[in-house]
């Protein structure tokens, strides 16, 4: 089976495909992503071959991909919610396509079409709890658990930060860390687009990279502090770790509002370091609702077994 991913050139869209496309390579398969460059250095870490359709940097036309479809024909397009255009290209070329979630459904309004109404399947790392009910109720889902993680021993001490790579500023995070640092043991903080020297003098216990292995970080962390991203919140959300989010745009806001109705995190839109100092302390009693949210995570699907659902779909 030949299998063609498709995806936003951004790591918010690309990452959360690469477990599944892992899980096909690892079966025997093909596996090629059509992306923007931008990603294709941090998918060759992972061993996967991508190329960039036509002229495209960021965003999929269909007019981008078909070319390349009708050239390379493969047996199944996995298309990620962020780009529609490929979803209509695998359609017009006569190729079975599948959705591929990055998390919760987005609101309208994010300047993303909603991928819906197609009649094709959604790929759901969701947890079903969390997930959009109408959504649910009214498109088929193939449900499938997040990422991986590698089991670790909790780190009291450790709270990681991160704002993302679209809406990250320096400002931003120096008011976080002002936040958290007389707090905590060790601050972990993944800066994204800020460099590390625009956050100036930081104090001995925070450590600042431009990305950390976020599973491994999360898997230790006692807290997370973010800006409501699905990746991270679906990643601390399969760690068990208790969040505090302060979103900025997007679906932020909208995520943000799931996981604090869950009771797996608390909420600010407005925030100074002595806040996020003051909400963060109270995050333990957000423990138990994300205990419970790790373990219906647990038992989704893993990608092994969807991929092996799929390859039998289209044999």
């Amino acid at each position: 089976m030949r299998v063609l991913f498709a995806a936003l050139a951004s790591p918010g869209h690309t990452l959360p495909m690469v477990p599944l496309a892992l899980a096909v390579q690892a079966a025997g398969h093909d596996v090629e992503f059509a992306v923007g460059e931008a990603v294709h250095p941090r998918l060759r870490t992972f061993g996967l071959a991508a190329f960039r359709p036509a002229d495209v940097f960021y965003e999929i036309y269909a007019e981008d991909l078909r070319p390349d479809l009708e050239n390379r024909r493969p047996d199944l397009v996995v298309h990620g919610w962020g780009v529609p255009g490929a979803a209509e290209a695998a359609q017009q070329v006569g190729i079975r396509g599948v959705w591929h979630g990055f998390g919760r459904l987005f609101p309208d309004g994010i300047g993303l079409v909603r991928p819906t109404g197609t009649g094709r399947p959604h790929l759901d790392i969701c947890p079903p709890s969390l997930q959009d009910k109408d959504f649910l109720a009214t498109e088929a889902t193939i449900p499938m658990r997040p990422g991986t993680r590698t089991p670790s021993t909790p780190d009291p001490g450790l709270v990681y930060l991160t704002l993302g790579t679209a809406f990250g500023s320096p400002d931003l995070l120096r008011t976080a860390i002002a936040g958290l640092a007389p707090a905590y043991r060790r601050v972990v903080v993944a800066a994204g687009r800020v460099t590390p020297a625009a956050l100036g003098p930081l104090p001995a216990n925070v450590t600042v990279e431009t990305w950390v292995d976020q599973d491994a970080v999360l898997a230790r962390a006692a807290a997370v502090v973010h800006h409501g991203g699905s990746g991270t919140t679906l990643g601390a959300l399969a760690a068990g770790v208790p969040q505090l989010v302060l979103p900025q745009g997007a679906d932020q806001f909208a995520n943000a509002e799931a996981v604090f109705t869950a009771g797996a995190a608390l909420r600010l839109t407005a925030f100074d370091a002595g806040t996020i100092r003051e909400y963060a302390a109270q995050l333990d009693g957000c423990r138990p609702a994300a205990a419970a949210l790790a373990r219906e995570i647990a038992e989704m699907p893993a990608p092994a077994r969807v991929a092996e659902r799929l390859a039998d779909d289209v044999s």
